[in-house]
């Protein structure tokens, strides 16, 4: 089986960022958010890979091609953003396997997929939402998707789909984004997975759903602050650092330096950090980042930035300079 994972997006709402690191190596309790998938996905003996990539796109390279040699990993290059159905469109060339699985890559997920690969039945994961106006959904009727809606304006159903798409048959698959791009179908504007997966149930594909409860979106600082919060519940180790009072859960890495502070609950520190004389809880502090005599909250500090002050609570890209007086 080969996972698609289509990573080429801007990421506009995590400004500014994003304008110096792709989305997905943002770090999130621990490690880039892309890191968390590939963990996912090779647990579960998917060992091959196509990411889409765009916009800083040598970066995830990089990235993966360093941090996971087990994985058998292609990149192919979205040139224009078209929207997701036109990301699959172009990873199409690498589909070598029967069996791929759609995984977008803003999202950690945190649910059993051994059934649902078991049954080689094509599935996508949903999940109830109060506003599914948001989202692409799925109509359902005796177990069986007999609609796909992107972003409805009306109410037709509260399954939202989660971004995770096990399809069965590629060759069906393609053959259906074939049909998307030959008659030029949109919606809202681009190419949308979700039209190439309905023409697939006009065809006759019976195609079912599997609940995804733990569902973990890391679009927006906000999200991406929650989503570090249940990383740090799951996976937090104990920490004894002299001189510095730890509230757990936490991650705090080995090569960062924390002196007279006090971290967490829900702190992210990253290599290479040097924090001092600090209160930090509920934030992530990117790699390299230097904060000193500073209380932070709810705050994002990007890579290598400097924080030096009083209380606040920040957006700071990468390479920043921050000193409060």
């Amino acid at each position: 089986m080969r996972a698609i994972i289509p990573v080429a997006g801007f990421g506009s709402r995590l400004k500014p960022h994003t304008y110096s690191i792709p989305k997905v190596l943002l770090n999130v309790g621990g490690k880039p958010i892309i890191g968390h998938i590939i963990d996912k996905i090779l647990g579960e003996n998917i060992n091959k890979a196509t990411f889409v990539i765009g916009h800083l796109g040598e970066m995830i390279r990089d990235y993966v091609t360093d941090t996971y040699p087990e994985l058998k990993a292609d990149f192919v290059e979205q040139r224009e953003m078209q929207g997701l159905g036109h990301a699959i469109y172009t990873a199409v060339p690498t589909f070598d396997e029967k069996e791929i699985f759609i995984i977008l890559g803003d999202t950690i997920f945190d649910v059993d997929l051994k059934d649902v690969l078991r049954n080689k039945q094509t599935a996508l994961g949903v999940k109830t939402v109060e506003d599914p106006s948001r989202f692409g959904v799925a109509v359902c009727e005796n177990g069986r998707i007999v609609k796909l809606v992107e972003k409805p304006k009306t109410l037709v159903s509260k399954l939202a789909l989660v971004g995770l798409y096990y399809i069965s048959d590629a060759e069906k698959l393609v053959n259906a984004l074939n049909e998307l791009i030959r008659r030029d179908i949109r919606t809202k504007g681009e190419l949308q997975l979700t039209d190439a997966l309905q023409i697939m149930i006009e065809s006759g594909e019976d195609i079912a759903t599997f609940p995804v409860e733990g569902w973990y979106d890391c679009g927006k600082p906000e999200t991406l602050l929650s989503t570090n919060q249940f990383i740090l519940e799951r996976d937090a180790t104990g920490h004894n650092i002299k001189s510095v009072v730890i509230n757990e859960p936490v991650f705090i890495a080995p090569s960062a330096v924390v002196k007279n502070s006090v971290i967490g609950p829900y702190a992210t520190i990253s290599e290479g950090c040097t924090i001092t004389d600090s209160i930090i809880k509920n934030s992530i502090v990117g790699s390299g980042a230097t904060v000193k005599c500073a209380m932070l909250d709810h705050s994002l500090i990007g890579n290598s930035s400097q924080v030096k002050g009083n209380y606040q609570r920040l957006n700071a890209g990468d390479s920043s300079e921050i000193e409060f007086f």
